[in-house]
């Protein structure tokens, strides 16, 4: 019988880390369906879900990554899907934006726009941040399925963004992935 798991990884970056991980599933058997990983200041966070068939449990694949030999500390949770995930279909929602929204750097500027966004139940599909100086930039990619109205969300948009002082610019998906990309 095949188990699901999602695994999390954090470590103060290094190179081969990835290696090593994913290294440590195979050897148990394990067949990766979806990995992501970023680095932040210099520290590595990883999520992924591997299944695994026969009798391996989360015990077993935190065991095999405590036995890697690392200069630095792998912290690891891992935790089997009882209710197994459906692998991601290709391409996004229909109604996938992407909002960009730069300025000063204050306290409360995540919270502020991810508030506003679950206010109108919109979902973030993935959020990036950089603070450069005292400038901030934040990177949204939303789910606006479940809006009645994108313009009604424009508008109160352009209203968070006078009252934050923030510059926010919504676009939908696909204009922002062509005028985003570099061709050659």
């Amino acid at each position: 019988m095949s188990k699901q798991m999602i695994i999390s990884v954090m470590s103060q970056d290094r190179p081969g880390i990835i290696a090593d991980i994913t290294g440590a599933i195979y050897e148990l058997q394990g067949d990766l369906a979806d990995l992501n990983q970023s680095i932040l200041f210099g520290y590595l966070t990883m999520i992924l879900i591997a299944n695994f068939d026969g009798d391996v449990n989360p015990e077993d694949v935190i065991a095999r990554v405590s036995h890697i030999k690392s200069p630095t500390k792998l912290d690891v949770i891992v935790r089997e899907m009882h209710t197994p995930i459906e692998i991601a279909p290709d391409g996004v929602p229909q109604k996938t934006y992407i909002v960009t929204a730069q300025g000063k750097n204050k306290r409360g500027l995540v919270h502020g726009i991810s508030s506003f966004c679950y206010h109108h139940n919109i979902n973030i599909l993935d959020l990036a941040t950089t603070r450069t100086g005292d400038q901030y930039t934040m990177i949204l990619q939303l789910d606006l399925d479940k809006v009645e109205s994108i313009a009604e969300i424009r508008q109160e948009l352009q209203k968070y963004s006078e009252q934050s002082g923030l510059h926010v610019v919504m676009q939908h998906h696909d204009i922002f992935k062509v005028t985003n990309e570099i061709g050659f």
